[in-house]
């Protein structure tokens, strides 16, 4: 019995070598072997298909679109320069005036009636200084005398001239040609209290503005002089020019303010509507490529994808020039770079690729 355990023992002792034996006696796969079949698997494997447009690069002129309102050029409160009963109101609401044009008048009697005592103390000094002027000239009279009665002459002309312009600024007159918007005062306006009256709004309609108030960080890529297109929101879309561009921001706001003037002869763009400032900015070199083609990196960078010519995926960060409504100009992307546009969020950089031409694969569909 202690002679069979011994052989059972012995045995099992002389299998376990052989079989230890057997990992370092007999063939087995290599590194090289297993890299060859991994290699034979992938290559058996078909590639992901990916859709690729070609990138062209030209200079692109970024638009700047900016909301605000239209402002006439000028507007004015007219005012009576002197005192009186207003006699005459020549305008109403909506009523086009013309440079010069008469608005209203006020009547005063005293007025009249010193423009009237003027005109007869000149006549007076003239010919006082004409009847004397002979006898001066024969010695009948000092010189001295001509001397006065010149002086007296003149200071008559004076009062006739300041009476006349007292008697002018009764007549309230429109001082540049535009459009009546308001019309406050009424016939009969109480006497002496019109002196700095308001009698009428008066607005000028052409030109017409275009007024939009810009933030620190775009206002480099205004200047005055460059063309913008104005759209109102009367479905009106005008082409204006930058006027002026504020230097001073606003206290409250911190931004800048813009204006863009049109031409408005007509009158048919009014005051204090909405508008839509289109501004083009300096070209810069940029491709089109639909919107779908954006992504993002690991590192959170944004770029797009591209297939270089091993038919690997690259990573390309780029720099929004325009956003468009399908389409986004972009720079950074080099002329011919094979961009995807398909496919491009379920691959991964250093992945080989098979593609197929976007426009291509469009047309066959």
């Amino acid at each position: 019995m202690m002679k069979s355990s011994r052989l059972t023992a012995v045995g099992m002792v002389a299998a376990a070598v052989l079989w230890i034996a057997s990992g370092h006696l007999l063939p087995h796969d290599s590194a090289e072997g297993e890299a060859a079949v991994r290699a034979s698997e992938a290559k058996s494997q078909p590639l992901f298909r990916v859709a690729v447009t070609p990138a062209t690069v030209a200079p692109h002129s970024p638009t700047l679109t900016l909301s605000g309102r239209t402002e006439a050029d000028r507007k004015v409160a007219v005012t009576a320069r002197t005192g009186g009963v207003l006699t005459e109101l020549r305008v109403k609401r909506g009523q086009q005036v013309k440079q010069g044009d008469i608005l209203a008048v006020l009547s005063d009697d005293a007025r009249l009636a010193q423009v009237a005592q003027a005109e007869a103390l000149v006549d007076q000094r003239k010919a006082e200084l004409d009847a004397k002027r002979t006898l001066i000239a024969s010695g009948a009279l000092p010189k001295l005398d001509l001397v006065n009665l010149e002086s007296q002459y003149k200071s008559a002309e004076a009062a006739l001239g300041m009476a006349r312009a007292e008697q002018e600024r009764s007549i309230v007159r429109a001082p540049w040609a535009g459009v009546i918007t308001d019309v406050p005062a009424e016939v009969g306006g109480a006497a002496f209290s019109m002196a700095g009256k308001e009698i009428a709004t008066l607005v000028a309609l052409d030109p017409m503005l275009a007024v939009v108030e810009v933030s620190e960080r775009k206002l480099a890529g205004i200047k005055v002089g460059e063309t913008a297109e104005v759209r109102l929101v009367t479905n009106q879309t005008v082409t204006g020019r930058v006027r002026y561009v504020s230097s001073s921001a606003s206290a409250t706001t911190r931004t800048y303010r813009v204006e863009v003037e049109m031409a408005n002869a007509d009158g048919k763009i009014p005051d204090g509507i909405t508008a839509e400032v289109v501004v083009s900015l300096k070209a810069v070199p940029a491709a089109k490529v639909p919107r779908s083609a954006l992504t993002i990196s690991s590192a959170g960078d944004i770029g797009v994808r591209v297939v270089d010519g091993e038919d690997k995926v690259q990573f390309v960060p780029v720099r929004i020039v325009e956003d468009q409504q399908d389409t986004m100009w972009l720079s950074g992307i080099t002329e011919g770079a094979r961009v995807i546009v398909r496919g491009q969020d379920f691959v991964r950089e250093g992945q080989k690729v098979s593609t197929v031409d976007a426009a291509t694969e469009r047309a066959a569909k």
